[in-house]
């Protein structure tokens, strides 16, 4: 199976899990990004099951909304019984680096509402150590050559992202991403809590701290669940 092929399995997955785990007239934490979409396109035609979903980005939302889900504020949600999202890199504890696709705040703050993180992701992005895959940070925009320095100090390769016409990558909250490469992520709990610290960072694409209960991980051989 091709990637896409891989990531449709494992929607599907993501999919049944909902339908087997999660209480008719719930409401979902729907994450970002390309396997994201699949589990979005399988679980839609179940969508009256669900009281509506919360989205963490605008694509993710305008998707939803496609499907004829209702999309809920998070402040009119009191919890989430489970938050579904893909990873750009996860290790073997549950800890990953996520924010490739720019949305890495609020894929966070819905997180952590969630009672159960369901990490969706191909085995390619299985690893043993964080820090392949460079780790996205969220700055205000006044900070960013700042905090860049700062990744320089420790070792790391920061690099301002750009969008597709060349301009500064701009985050659904108004804000710029620092793709910093070289970073030797160790201590991922240690490290996030360092730099969430630094004045300027709104947030790193580091989930440690609440990392995933669960990964459906999608191989060749099929779906397999790993529990954190």
């Amino acid at each position: 199976m091709n990637q896409d092929e891989l990531k449709q399995l494992v929607g599907r997955a993501a999919a049944n899990y909902v339908l087997s785990n999660v209480a008719q007239g719930a409401v979902l934490g729907v994450g970002t990004g390309s396997t994201v979409n699949f589990f979005i396109d399988e679980v839609a035609a179940f969508k009256d099951r669900f009281r509506g979903a919360v989205s963490s980005s605008i694509a993710s939302t305008e998707r939803l909304r496609k499907h004829g889900f209702e999309v809920l504020e998070l402040n009119d949600v009191e919890t989430l019984p489970v938050y579904v999202d893909g990873a750009d890199e996860v290790d073997g504890e549950g800890h990953m680096v996520k924010g490739g696709g720019g949305a890495l705040t609020r894929e966070k703050i819905v997180a952590m509402v969630a009672q159960t993180f369901v990490c969706i992701v191909d085995q390619s992005k299985q690893v043993g150590q964080l820090g392949a895959f460079p780790l996205p940070v969220e700055v205000i925009p006044m900070a960013s050559a700042a905090i860049a320095r700062r990744f320089v100090d420790m070792g790391g390769e920061p690099a301002l992202r750009k969008a597709k016409d060349g301009q500064t990558f701009v985050t659904d909250n108004g804000n710029w991403i620092l793709d910093v490469q070289g970073l030797r992520i160790e201590d991922p709990v240690e490290l996030e809590a360092e730099i969430n610290n630094w004045p300027g960072v709104v947030t790193v694409g580091l989930f440690a701290l609440r990392g995933a209960n669960i990964c459906l991980l999608g191989t060749p051989d099929g779906v397999v669940r790993v529990d954190y």
